[in-house]
């Protein structure tokens, strides 16, 4: 189906994201912190990111500024997971912890959705 870039600096978190995205059928890649989701995503440009705020080395919001500044990844959307919407202003949408697996999905698949409409 879809390449999705989970970004979390808690491997929890993660296994929870990839468990809910690959029943759904897609591709999951998976990144520590920011900077090393950044590099992932210029190698093997995924159809979505879903990345936590708060994270060490390189958070949520300095990624998705990064994001945007590139002009080969600004289309790509951007779920933010956290516990605080203030800081993920810049997202294309937001998920607030704590989330149940079928709001992930419903997020993913609208994003999904918008990022096929543009292409």
């Amino acid at each position: 189906m879809c390449t999705i870039l989970v970004v979390d600096d808690e491997p929890d978190m993660r296994f929870l994201m990839r468990l809910i995205l690959q029943k759904a059928g897609h591709d999951v890649v998976e990144a520590i912190h920011g900077a090393a989701a950044l590099e992932s995503a210029r190698q093997a440009v995924p159809d979505l990111i879903i990345t936590d705020m708060m994270m060490p080395v390189m958070g949520g919001a300095e990624l998705i500024r990064h994001l945007h500044a590139d002009p080969a990844l600004a289309k790509i959307p951007i779920l933010a997971v956290t516990a605080d919407p203030q800081f993920a202003e810049a997202a294309d949408a937001v998920l607030t912890k704590p989330y149940q697996p079928n709001q992930v999905m419903a997020a993913a698949n609208a994003l999904l959705a918008m990022r096929s409409e543009q292409t």
